[in-house]
């Protein structure tokens, strides 16, 4: 076996050397006891911010070298994404954060997984999206459901890279209304050896690279919520197809498909979690998805402001730069005002989980809030980066177009902003017990 690249060696230093801290009160009773959470990895415990520091030091230094501004151009304009950087991402240790350490992983939570992510897209949202949909929707989900055997099989290719994930859930009449609108079915085999899948999965995000998806499908059709399972699908089973790549307005390069699944065979030791429970598994994954794709839009607000500050610094117009203008100060401020307040929110999100590890306190409002607020005003700050670029803001060969293009994806993707906004208010219904 080859050694770790050096910043998988410095990562797992990180992670199996940090130095030990005051258990908060809260905890003492429990201190001794194997840490017995189902949403973090074993032997996690909540990292330090200086730590944490360190972690984004280090991705921004992978980001450097591997993800350089002609990269992220190129695979935007190509609608490519770059195949080597799988293997460097699994190489730095960047596709296991939340994984345990012997199938690879960093053995870390949440707010790692946050860090990693704003700093990726920051770099490129695209290869930050890609990135997320593999480690967080596919890897994540199998350490959250999967069996021993299961995780066993499947994370250490998928946390070394050298096997691309993804998830599959949405179709062409199930887009919001993924379980009431989804028709993929899933039909016992005849000769009782697993289950037979028929159907098509629209806007997978890596689906037409992934290796294994994690997919859902109708079990009992007519049991509503109660019928649906999810499962674990090798790509190189017969009937499995990728119809088409998709053509996106942004996000270009984190290649999207529809997939065909005709009399795809999947046998029972491939089902995650158990048969017709599959809105447990999707529903236990969804707060913490929108919790960590919330990351992308924090990594592109920096983005704004990296390609906007200096421009607007060194660019003149009636013999002074452009940022003495009183318009264009305001323009700034609200940009990292906007950036500063939604990094605020979820990191302050993500560190509640993280330090709750013994009993989560995982709240849907909170999740749901947190990529809601960012994807929005992500959004904007795109926009006002090109504003204040003007006319070159409007050319292609700077990345302020790409940025705003790619912050738009987050008020659709993971559920849109509208229901979003549903979701948290149905929260607060479910409180105050009313329907």
């Amino acid at each position: 076996m080859p050694p770790p690249s050096p910043y998988r060696a410095a990562s797992l230093h990180l992670a199996s050397l940090r130095t030990p801290r005051a258990p908060r009160p809260a905890f003492y009773a429990i201190q001794a006891r194997r840490h017995a959470s189902t949403k973090h990895p074993k032997n996690f415990r909540p990292p330090a911010q200086d730590e944490l520091d360190e972690l984004r030091e280090r991705t921004i230094d992978f980001t450097r070298r591997e993800i350089t501004h002609d990269v992220a151009q190129a695979t935007d304009h190509s609608n490519e994404f770059p195949h080597s950087m799988w293997k460097k991402l699994g190489e730095a240790g960047l596709l296991g954060v939340t994984a345990d350490e012997e199938y690879g992983g960093l053995s870390m939570g949440y707010q790692a997984h946050c860090v990693i992510l704003e700093e990726l897209s920051r770099a490129s949202g695209s290869i930050g999206l890609s990135y997320a949909a593999h480690s967080q929707l596919c890897v994540n989900q199998i350490m959250l459901n999967g069996n021993d055997e299961q995780k066993a099989k499947y994370l250490p290719d998928l946390v070394s890279g050298d096997k691309i994930g993804a998830l599959a859930m949405s179709e062409h009449t199930a887009g919001s209304d993924v379980v009431g609108g989804m028709r993929m079915t899933a039909k016992e085999a005849s000769d009782g050896s697993g289950y037979v899948l028929n159907g098509t999965k629209m806007w997978i995000t890596n689906g037409p690279d992934a290796h294994l998806v994690v997919v859902y499908a109708k079990t009992d059709p007519d049991a509503g919520t109660k019928g649906m399972t999810a499962f674990l699908v090798d790509t190189t089973t017969a009937g499995f197809n990728v119809a088409r790549k998709l053509d996106k307005l942004g996000m270009r390069g984190s290649n999207t498909g529809e997939l065909l699944f005709d009399n795809v065979h999947v046998p029972h030791s491939h089902i995650l979690g158990s048969v017709n429970k599959g809105v447990k598994v999707l529903m236990e994954g969804l707060d913490l998805e929108r919790l960590v794709l919330s990351a992308g839009p924090l990594g592109l607000m920096k983005a704004a402001l990296d390609v906007t500050l200096p421009y607007v610094h060194e660019r003149k117009q009636f013999g002074t730069p452009l940022a003495t203008n009183q318009f264009m100060q305001g323009k700034l401020a609200d940009m990292y005002t906007k950036y500063k307040a939604s990094s605020a929110f979820t990191y302050s999100i993500a560190r509640h989980i993280d330090e709750s590890y013994e009993n989560p306190d995982i709240r849907t409002q909170d999740c749901a809030g947190a990529i809601l607020y960012a994807a929005e005003r992500a959004t904007e700050c795109g926009m006002d980066a090109i504003q204040c670029l003007g006319g070159m803001g409007y050319m292609n060969e700077m990345a302020a177009g790409r940025i705003m293009r790619d912050a738009k994806l987050y008020e659709i993707g993971a559920g849109t902003s509208e229901v979003r906004r549903m979701v948290i208010g149905r929260a607060f219904n479910k409180e105050f017990g009313v329907r």
